[in-house]
């Protein structure tokens, strides 16, 4: 099982896909996690999510989980199919919840009431491309597996 989930491809688009997605998740993990970049770090973000959004501290612990620690997996390759299958799952429920009721366009001008869902379209094919072929060349996915099929 667990040379499955660390198998992947000497793919090097799928270590750019990788690294790109982890480097666009970071910043968002680091506002949920520490307050970095205008976030309202781990407590307030757990405030929004429980008394706001009315979602359970559980699932509101492992998306903030999901955008930190998915981000630096995938930026290193480490369990990249767990951190993007977590990813993915994250956007699709944001894109639910928040996002589809304000059509598919982000709000490149500021005249609507929030954020469409097309970004997080984008972020879902990434995280379905990487949970099915793995984080690619330069991952340490990669490595681990090399790494056994020479000692095995």
């Amino acid at each position: 099982m667990f040379k499955k989930l660390i198998q992947t491809d000497n793919d090097t688009a799928m270590s750019i896909l990788r690294v790109l997605l982890g480097i666009v998740f970071l910043p968002h993990g680091l506002q949920k996690t520490i307050g970095w970049f205008g976030g309202y770090g781990f407590s307030g973000t757990m405030g929004f999510f429980t008394g706001t959004l009315g979602i359970p501290a559980v699932l509101a612990f492992i998306a903030i989980m999901a955008e930190f620690l998915g981000s630096l997996g995938l930026i290193s390759g480490l369990f990249t199919r767990v951190a993007a299958l977590a990813i993915g799952v994250e956007m699709a429920v944001a894109a639910y919840m928040l996002h589809l009721q304000h059509g598919f366009f982000m709000n490149w001008f500021g005249n609507q009431k929030g954020e469409g869902y097309e970004y997080h379209i984008l972020a879902i094919a990434i995280a379905i491309a990487l949970t099915v072929k793995g984080g690619g060349s330069w991952s340490v996915d990669r490595a681990l597996a090399t790494q056994g099929e020479q000692q095995g």
